[in-house]
């Protein structure tokens, strides 16, 4: 059964004007995250743009927005394929068991100024 559903969509200028600003990004990514997108070379700043957005999507899916969660607690990876996943830490964590859901589903997608990530929560 499908607890939840999120989607958005992230400027990608945005994550350039973060990598200017000091400790921005360690406040907002899981370090794997950035060391994922830092191998990415010229396509870091898609890349955390597209893990922002699935950030932003699991608050939407939640219902509760990212109210109470640490951005940082929601983690992003890739299997050895490259599909996305997410790994939940902390208050995050807490916030998918008050949820009841099971199971994240993910979808990420981006090109040169945009990207956008889908997320259903499934119990």
């Amino acid at each position: 059964m499908i607890v939840g559903i999120g989607v958005d969509i992230v400027h990608v200028d945005r994550m350039k004007r973060w990598a200017n600003v000091p400790g921005i990004i360690e406040r907002y990514f899981h370090p794997d995250e950035i060391k994922d997108a830092e191998v990415r070379k010229s396509s870091v700043h898609l890349s955390l743009a597209a893990r922002f957005a699935a950030k932003e999507a699991l608050g939407k899916a939640f219902g509760t927005g990212l109210k109470g969660i640490k951005l940082k607690d929601i983690q992003v990876v890739s299997n050895h394929n490259g599909k996305p996943d997410v790994c939940v830490h902390g208050t995050a964590k807490a916030a998918l068991e008050v949820s009841g859901a099971t199971n994240i589903f993910i979808s990420m997608t981006h090109e040169r100024e945009n990207a956008v990530a889908m997320v259903v929560l499934e119990k």
